[in-house]
């Protein structure tokens, strides 16, 4: 089952835009902490 050039384009898109997705939660869950921290 040999994926095709436009099938591994597709998913490497796919996994480029979930890992940004989950470092924008990640970096704003960590500032909303730090920022709620001193209050």
């Amino acid at each position: 089952m040999a994926l095709t050039p436009e099938q591994r384009k597709a998913n490497l898109r796919l996994a480029l835009i979930l890992a940004t997705i989950s470092i924008s939660l990640g970096v704003g869950f960590v500032l909303k902490v730090l920022l709620t921290q001193g209050h």
